[in-house]
């Protein structure tokens, strides 16, 4: 897994990576490729893959997120949440999901890439009932729509927001929320991904569609 043109693809996606972020996403890919033969943490047996699939689409959304504190729900192994927490390391960011081997792993790999703005939580995302909310409630690849806005709503301040990553975006899908609820659809640029990814952007305070 080659990461020697990381700063290049950032800047396609207007971020300018940290000092040390190239040495912290190579200690994340080693960890990965170590722990995937046991754990299975990711579907994507090709780890060639890996930086385009899983690190740069995940870096992809940094730029257009909305300021602070941040929750990636149903993590898996760490993404979108690892490469925004090292993108943008005055951010506080928590990783939540609901299996123990994969929040193991996310423990370990914290620890490895000494990431401080980063915390880990084993739970289920509904049962979740922070102290504090999150202004950002991200999701890569956790559920369609209307269960992301069911489940993890409760998790946003007032103004908060939630993001969903999406890849094509269908309409039956769409539908699922009311159409006040999203602010925005945002298209992502992926260098070396051919593939259509999107952000969408939803204000859970307003009430799903009636299904």
């Amino acid at each position: 897994m080659k990461l020697c043109n990381l700063i290049e693809q950032a800047a396609v996606m207007d971020l300018s990576l940290p000092p040390l972020a190239v040495s912290k996403f190579t200690v994340l890919m080693s960890l990965l490729a170590k722990w995937n033969r046991v754990y299975n943490l990711t579907s994507q047996t090709d780890e060639d893959k890996w930086v385009s699939n899983h690190l740069l689409d995940s870096l992809s959304i940094v730029s257009v997120l909305p300021p602070g504190r941040l929750i990636d729900v149903g993590s898996g192994a760490g993404f979108p949440g690892l490469p925004i927490a090292v993108a943008e390391p005055d951010r506080d960011v928590v990783l939540l999901d609901s299996s123990q081997k994969k929040t193991a792993f996310l423990r370990h790999a914290v620890s490895e890439m000494q990431l401080n703005n980063v915390s880990i939580q084993t739970t289920r995302v509904e049962a979740y009932k922070p102290q504090r909310g999150f202004d950002v409630v991200v999701s890569r690849a956790f559920s369609g729509l209307g269960e992301f806005v069911r489940l993890a709503g409760h998790l946003c301040v007032s103004g908060g927001r939630l993001v969903a990553m999406k890849g094509v975006l269908r309409e039956e899908e769409l539908g699922q929320i009311a159409p006040d609820c999203i602010d925005k659809v945002v298209a992502l640029t992926v260098p070396t991904l051919e593939a259509q990814r999107h952000a969408v952007f939803i204000n859970p305070v307003l009430s799903m569609v009636d299904r």
